[in-house]
């Protein structure tokens, strides 16, 4: 495992931290060998709490990255032509399918793994992988048949980064429960082998440090109605479900169903603060008010539904409900926690012509938007409250306060000059569990994984 701890403790002493209460001055964070905080103290703690402390100049916690498609990263800015009729989601999908009918199992864990280097480099300290990436071409079984799962945890391994492993359930094409063809056959599975899927990646991610499971459904369009019971059965971690992304989706399940999507998940699913909803870009009024009361986590992808043309979620109707938000990097076309964030809230700007739209009188823009993805995105990853404190898993990011554009700053505008004058160049050490994965803005194993995801898309350019 990258940048595994040997023994005994390591220390942080940040100049500022954000803590559960706020902004902290001179603050001493202690990790234990069990990559959990183990204290926050003053900086003033007695002498040899930071005697060999890494010293930063602004300490924050790691958000997770809720929803990824690892594989698609080898398809970024392949898919900006069109044909002699428009473009969409719809036509994207079916090169995306094209592309994915050659990936190995070799090659899945080198892109996995470039990509869980990228979002730890960007500030995230996990990946949640919505995997549904099963089988062969074909749709037959590897012998190993959670192999492709399995490929997912040992990229984890490769790159340090905290894993929340999501093995997608995939049955039909569409509401009529047609079956899967083309490139959608290395995703299907019926409801035993799929189970049995799950077994195998369970195994696969406890061998982790810090590994956690939970089950995704795919969507309204590709799960059997009377099967989300069942599938919340197969483990205790969190469910993920695509929900309310395009419009001909909203449609086919209104004619399929007589419920718009979130009408009918509302009715028909036992939606709780387990589940992490994503996109849902295709909400009335009442449907974001009535869901943001379940507690479930809004998945938001901003950068990905801009480029798939998805549309605008809601925001601050979301968030003026009390709704929990996270942000994922979905096709992973381009990874950057500041940059999610920015088009998050720029979103909102454009639609109803504001400016800081998703801010409070008490809080900023920055803020807001960090705290709302630190806690939702803990809660969507099924680890931890997203907080420095004491018991919680060790993500941490650190800024680099020699940029430019954080000189000298503190508090609040330092999350809005990350957040809307920044991005990745601002990053300057990340720990996932404990494990200091990225120091001076570099991946400490960046080579290595750079020269895999080099060769894998080299050859996968060369047969598709």
């Amino acid at each position: 495992m990258v940048g595994d701890m040997v023994g005994g403790l390591a220390t942080i002493r940040a100049e500022q931290a954000l803590l559960p209460g706020g902004w902290a001055r001179d603050v001493v964070v202690t990790v234990g060998g069990d990559g959990r905080i183990a204290s926050v103290a003053p900086g003033d703690a007695p002498a040899g709490t930071a005697t060999d402390a890494t010293r930063v100049g602004v300490l924050l916690p790691a958000p997770a990255n809720t929803h990824s498609h690892a594989f698609q990263r080898a398809i970024a800015g392949l898919t900006e032509r069109r044909g002699a009729g428009s473009d969409s989601f719809w036509t994207w999908r079916e090169l995306m399918y094209r592309f994915v009918g050659t990936i190995t199992p070799d090659q899945a864990q080198a892109i996995a793994a470039f990509v869980q280097m990228e979002m730890l480099e960007a500030g995230y300290g996990t990946n949640v992988e919505f995997h549904y990436l099963h089988h062969a071409p074909g749709g037959q079984s590897y012998a190993n048949l959670s192999e492709m799962s399995d490929r997912i945890a040992a990229a984890a391994a490769q790159s340090g980064i905290g894993l929340t492993l999501l093995p997608v359930m995939y049955q039909f094409g569409g509401c009529d429960g047609r079956p899967l063809g083309g490139g959608q056959l290395r995703f299907g599975n019926d409801m035993d082998r799929f189970a049995r899927l799950v077994e195998g990646a369970g195994r696969a991610v406890a061998a982790l440090p810090d590994g956690r499971l939970g089950i995704a459904p795919h969507s309204l369009r590709a799960v059997a109605p009377g099967d989300f019971a069942a599938l919340a059965a197969l483990t205790d971690g969190p469910m993920h479900l695509h929900l309310a992304e395009q419009l001909p989706e909203v449609a086919e399940v209104q004619a399929a169903y007589g419920a718009r999507p979130v009408e009918w998940a509302l009715a028909n699913i036992d939606l709780s603060a387990r589940w992490c909803l994503i996109h849902l870009t295709q909400m009335l009024p009442h449907e974001t008010d009535a869901l943001a009361r379940t507690g479930a986590v809004a998945g938001l992808c901003p950068l990905t539904e801009a480029s798939l043309g998805d549309g605008i979620f809601d925001g601050v109707r979301w968030m003026e409900g009390g709704g929990a938000i996270s942000v994922g990097s979905d096709s992973n076309i381009r990874i950057s926690l500041a940059e999610e964030l920015r088009q998050l809230d720029t979103s909102q700007r454009l639609r109803d012509h504001s400016r800081a739209a998703l801010a409070t009188v008490e809080l900023s823009t920055g803020r807001r938007v960090f705290d709302g993805v630190a806690r939702g995105g803990a809660q969507a990853a099924g680890r931890g409250t997203g907080a420095i404190e004491a018991g919680q898993p060790a993500d941490l990011l650190a800024l680099d306060m020699s940029h430019p554009d954080l000189e000298g700053l503190g508090g609040d505008t330092i999350l809005d000059s990350f957040v809307f004058a920044g991005g990745n160049e601002m990053v300057a050490d990340v720990w996932t569990g404990g494990r200091h994965v990225v120091t001076g803005g570099r991946h400490v194993a960046r080579d290595a994984i750079a020269a895999g995801y080099r060769a894998a898309v080299r050859d996968l350019r060369a047969s598709a």
